[in-house]
């Protein structure tokens, strides 16, 4: 009796340890092998940069541009964004860094982990960001925000700063990475096509429309025999009758009764 209560007790204890210790710590992507680096970076949600996961980004900027990229994501993938901003000495106050993630619906997306918003104090020469997504779903309700398969824009800027350090050059260094990929998941559903943002929302017609030949015989015959008039005519021939009806008008009011 005292052997299986003490072998319960060991195993409760062991379960307890090991529930106190501190979770492993997810590594940060690497570069893929032979990956292509980019050195450039979009303005706009229309103007992201296209990347991929596991390829590098470096690219010089200056403190408060609004930088874009974008990547694709499938179902059953978890992405991690990592993002190191290297300031130039000399800054006047602390800053506040954000990077955002937003789907092809323009939805900003929750980090489950990572120093999304960190802030800096004057004296600090870097600052490292970090995102760590939920896993995309293959489909998902219409109400609700969930990550789903399609295209993923990164936007990293500064929320707040002294205006002095306004245009001050930074280095950014960015790297999304796969942390994990399920494939396709036992949910009962599929997304019809993947949520990738439209970037050419129309075209510029420049050309002439042609005329329906058909719509003229449509047309009233009497209208034919009518001059071209403009509004300065239109009005001017309502007012001249409006007169004449006033005159006559003004006229059998005042004029006197002939005596017999």
């Amino acid at each position: 009796m005292r052997t299986a209560l003490s072998r319960s007790l060991a195993a409760l204890l062991a379960a307890g340890g090991a529930a106190l210790l501190p979770a492993p710590a997810v590594a940060a992507p690497t570069p893929s092998p032979g990956a292509t680096p980019v050195n450039r970076a979009g303005t706009s949600f229309l103007s992201a940069t296209p990347i991929a996961a596991g390829q590098p980004v470096r690219v010089d900027a200056s403190i408060g541009d609004h930088l874009y990229w974008s990547f694709p994501a499938t179902a059953g993938q978890v992405q991690e964004i990592s993002a190191t901003v290297t300031f130039p000495k000399g800054r006047s106050g602390a800053s506040t860094w954000t990077v955002d993630v937003f789907d092809g619906l323009r939805r900003r997306q929750a980090c489950t982990a990572g120093a999304q918003t960190p802030t800096v104090d004057a004296t600090a020469t870097s600052v490292a960001l970090g995102c760590t997504l939920r896993e995309v779903r293959p489909w998902a309700e219409p109400w609700s925000a969930d990550p789903l398969p399609g295209s993923y824009v990164v936007r990293l800027s500064v929320i707040d700063l002294p205006e002095a350090d306004l245009g001050a050059p930074i280095d950014v260094d960015l790297l999304i990475g796969t942390i994990g990929d399920r494939g396709a998941s036992a949910d009962d559903g599929e997304l019809a096509a993947p949520l990738v943002p439209n970037t050419k929302a129309g075209t510029v017609l420049n050309a002439v429309p042609p005329v329906d030949p058909d719509a003229d015989d449509e047309g009233d015959p009497l209208a034919d025999w009518l001059p071209d008039l403009g509004s300065r005519w239109v009005w001017t021939g309502i007012g001249g009758v409006l007169a004449a009806v006033a005159g006559v008008v003004g006229f059998a009011m005042t004029r006197r009764p002939r005596r017999r």
